[in-house]
């Protein structure tokens, strides 16, 4: 096993109650044994006043341990409480019950579900001598004397199931001599010294004596020894073999407990092994003409949310359940997973969209499905959690659980932003109405006559070259460096946020009480996914380097020059408390029972546009090395493909296998010259009819598309989105562009109609290009001077000749570059609706200037954001919103109007 699993152990817990001198040298001997074969052994030691809820509450702890896959109840309980036993060894989960005293595992055995249960250890050991004899259980007669829940009645079935004829004597049997007389195999349990006389027994038998009892000898130092149920001189004299006692089946007791152990241990592996998933899908009833997304979203019945983490080797302990269709998964299956092979990378992406969008995300559910419920493979996808804004303003996105609310994580971001937001200027509010030792006496308070820093705040006093701990020690001018970050209000660049689309947020005045002395200034709500805090939960790869993430965060610069950031703030520890659940990723479940993760959502122009690192990375675990992981990344290829290759990739270390380039006849239409296409309005006829020639212009997208994934070094599959409106000719026409384009493969797809049974050729299409040869590579190297990486990026993506850097732009390369955030890599914000900045071109203009209006810095999330145009931050709401349609049955509990 250890082979296998570097790194792995069998875990086996002994519980015990008390300290009698028989249990705790039982106990030594086993965890020598433990120790020898390379068992990790945990002895818990309850005292004597423990209550029956004590130990209950103990041993759920260890059901529910994953390292533990072995685990035993010492008895007798040496308690002075009542509790009673059986309830006690029923508690304990079967299949980790190796001492086999369950009544699961007992009914088991007497049902002769040998295979699938554990023995106990005393009964497994006295077959296993039997065994080493070499003679043949089947057809003997067999005579059990005792009839005890932990030897003499499963020793019965035991035989028995091996095919001996079975006699159990007990203390009531009148003819035990006689009986015993005519065993073949005699095993004794009970209790009682030498009790069975050697003239008894059959000549030749095998004799296996359990008993251990006490009688008194002068000749001996304790003034007693230790004799066997059998009367051993002269049933040695009898048998063909016997068991000496002391010395006989204790020790095979033991050796058999480790055995039990192991065997877990091996179950246990079986079952969570990444690469056998046993997974139920849900088979859809398809109809024409296709319902409504929440129709659809009804129609199914998903299944419980702790049964699809079961299917894909989640341990119970690892799954934080929300409710029944959803759960978050901890960070430790990672760490449980570590060196498990990581799974197929697939990053699904688009060519340049239409306001409406071309089935980016359909496309990764209808993958997924086909891999899974039709292909029979492990596959997990990886998507983004959408704002809730969007939901009442113009999406109204079906599944009311996915889109509102879903576990709070972007409530915490809201409050984390929110946090630092408030603390950016009460601390400029503090420092215009203090002097420094005002200051310094709030913020490091004397607390029962004693001053001390925080870990944060020694932190500070070390960024700024101050090596001392104790407050009392600090020159006045070392106290006015500590105190004061002399924030430019001009340059703060934190704003608030809300998931809300509210559009007269867009600009705010604050500080307008009179409490606030007159300090006011314009500022200005963002919606939330575009907080920065978004940005780095999706690039965490872990709790610790999130904290530090959200600690390296700029704020604002100085008077002097310097960045602010929340740790300076002295914020970082209360961000990353806020954040601590919403960096698990969230579980969920495709209609056909394929597992999702949803987790995190950023803007994909502003930010990068990718799910999380951390669901990818667990996920590619899960999948073992056969399977895969889809993901999907914002907008078109251009933006949100590249994005995951240059930062997103780059921060995670994971290689992607295969590009989807999702197509479809209505967007190349669109770049071919067709009529513009607005959301809300019906589609000119243009798109409604076959125009081949139109189409055939439209493919330089595709080409230039495709181009650009390639240009990674990895295999493209176009996926050819069908809508009722395309005609055969039209879509062999993507198809055979995209093939003479350099795509590996190019398939038309159903999906949206037929669910995962629409997308099997494309399944098929990735598995195959998986198989290919994948040269993954950077588009640049980061320690290139900031302007030359924007440059390539905007030459060999976009296909601008060349680049122009407005003022502000052309200050920040400078700011950054002194501050040391040159070597950050670049995350472009430009239109999504062209390659170019202008989103009227269409096609794949070339020649271009593109222009650079300014450059932000994410230093947390790990990027420089250079703005090409002027983004919005804030979406508002339409003349009519969806909200006007969304209501909720009071009755059934159901949302309507999510469509």
């Amino acid at each position: 096993m250890k082979e296998k699993f570097p790194g792995f152990r069998p875990g086996l817990a002994i519980l015990q109650v008390g300290n009698r001198d028989d249990s705790n040298l039982y106990i030594n001997m086993k965890l020598k044994a433990a120790a020898e074969i390379g068992i990790s052994a945990n002895h818990i030691k309850l005292p004597n006043t423990a209550t029956e809820a004590d130990v209950l509450k103990c041993i759920a702890s260890l059901n529910g341990d994953p390292a533990v896959h072995g685990f035993i109840v010492q008895l007798p309980l040496d308690t002075d409480k009542p509790i009673n036993t059986e309830k006690i060894t029923n508690a304990v989960a079967p299949e980790k019950d190796v001492d086999g005293l369950s009544s699961i595992n007992a009914g088991k055995l007497s049902r002769g579900d040998l295979g699938d249960c554990f023995i106990p250890c005393t009964p497994k050991g006295c077959m296993e001598l039997i065994r080493q004899t070499g003679i043949q259980v089947a057809g003997k007669r067999a005579v059990v004397v005792g009839r005890s829940k932990i030897v003499g009645a499963p020793m019965h079935d035991l035989l028995l199931w091996n095919h001996a004829t079975v006699t159990t004597c007990h203390s009531k049997t009148s003819t035990l001599a006689e009986e015993v007389g005519k065993a073949d195999i005699l095993v004794v349990a009970a209790g009682k010294a030498e009790m069975v006389k050697g003239e008894w027994i059959k000549p030749g038998a095998i004799v296996i004596d359990c008993g251990i009892n006490h009688v008194p000898d002068s000749t001996k130092a304790s003034g007693k020894r230790v004799v066997g149920d059998v009367a051993y001189s002269t049933a040695k004299e009898k048998a063909s073999y016997i068991t000496p006692v002391p010395g006989g089946v204790g020790p095979m007791t033991v050796a058999m407990l480790m055995q039990s152990t192991v065997e877990s241990a091996q179950r246990f592996l079986e079952k969570f092994q990444p690469g056998k998933w046993n997974i139920q899908y849900n088979q859809l009833t398809l109809k024409m003409p296709v319902p409504s997304d929440i129709e659809i979203s009804q129609s199914c019945i998903p299944k419980p949310i702790d049964q699809v983490a079961r299917e894909v080797g989640l341990l119970p302990d690892e799954v934080e359940l929300y409710g029944q269709t959803k759960a978050k998964v901890h960070l430790s299956a990672l760490k449980r997973l570590k060196n498990q092979p990581d799974g197929k990378y697939v990053v699904v992406t688009g060519i340049t969209p239409t306001p409406l969008g071309e089935g980016k995300s359909t496309t990764t559910v209808g993958l997924v499905q086909a891999l899974g419920a039709h292909l029979h493979q492990n596959v997990f996808a990886c998507v983004r959690q959408p704002s809730q804004g969007p939901t009442f303003g113009i999406k109204g996105m079906s599944c009311s659980v996915f889109n509102l609310h879903l576990t709070g994580d972007i409530h915490a971001i809201t409050a984390a932003n929110n946090l630092v937001a408030a603390a950016v200027d009460a601390r400029i509010f503090h420092e215009l109405t203090q002097t420094d030792q005002a200051l310094y006496n709030r913020l490091v308070p004397s607390v029962s006559g004693v001053r001390k820093f925080s870990d944060i705040q020694i932190r500070r006093l070390q960024k700024l070259g101050i090596n001392k701990t104790d407050p009392t020690a600090l020159t006045k001018e070392e106290v006015n460096l500590f105190v004061r970050l002399d924030i430019d209000p001009g340059t703060i660049t934190w704003q608030r946020v809300l998931d809300t689309n509210d559009r007269f947020l867009r600009k705010i005045t604050i500080g307008q009480s009179p409490t606030e002395k007159g300090f006011s200034r314009t500022a200005q709500f963002d919606i939330t996914v575009s907080s920065e805090i978004m940005a780095v939960l999706a690039l965490s790869d872990g709790l610790d380097d999130m904290k530090k993430r959200l600690g390296r965060m700029v704020v604002a610069s100085s008077k002097r020059g310097e960045p602010v950031t929340t740790d300076d703030l002295g914020v970082t520890g209360a961000l990353a408390v806020l954040m601590r659940d919403a960096v698990k990723p969230n579980l969920m479940q495709t209609l056909e029972g394929t597992p999702v993760f949803v987790h995190a959502g950023p803007f994909a122009n502003i930010a990068h546009g990718n799910s999380s690192v951390l669901a990818d990375k667990i996920a590619l675990k899960l999948v073992g090395k056969e399977g895969f992981v889809v993901t999907e990344a914002g907008f078109g290829a251009d933006i949100g493909m590249e994005k995951f290759f240059n930062i997103k990739c780059r921060y995670s270390g994971l290689r992607p296998h295969v590009v989807v380039l999702v197509a479809t006849v209505r967007a190349l239409k669109m770049h071919g010259g067709g009529p513009a296409v607005t959301a809300g309005v019906p589609l000119p006829k243009e798109y409604m009819e076959e125009n081949l020639q139109l189409l055939a212009r439209g493919c330089s997208n595709l080409n230039k598309q495709i181009q650009n994934a390639r240009m990674f070094g990895v295999p493209v599959v176009v996926a050819v989105n069908a809508f009722k409106t395309d005609t055969k000719a039209e879509l062999a026409l993507v198809v055979q562009v995209a093939k003479e384009a350099g795509a590996f493969d190019a398939v038309e797809c159903t999906h949206w109609a037929e669910g995962g049974k629409g997308a099997v050729a494309l399944a098929q299409a990735v598995q195959r290009a998986s198989q290919a040869p994948s040269n993954f590579r950077f588009l640049y190297n980061v320690e290139l001077p900031v302007i030359d990486k924007i440059r390539l990026i905007a030459q060999q993506i976009y296909g601008a000749s060349d680049i122009e850097l407005l003022p502000e732009a052309q200050e920040k390369v400078t700011l950054y570059t002194k501050q040391g955030f040159g070597n950050l890599p670049i995350c472009m914000a430009k239109t999504h609706l062209s390659l170019s900045h202008d989103p009227e071109q269409k096609g794949a203009p070339t020649g271009f200037i593109l222009p650079i209006r300014d450059i932000r810095a994410s230093v947390g999330a790990g990027f420089l954001y250079p703005l090409v145009g002027t983004m919005s931050t804030m979406p508002g709401l339409p003349t009519r919103p969806c909200f006007y349609d969304i209501d909720l049955d009071p009755v059934s509990g159901e949302v309507n109007g999510l469509f």
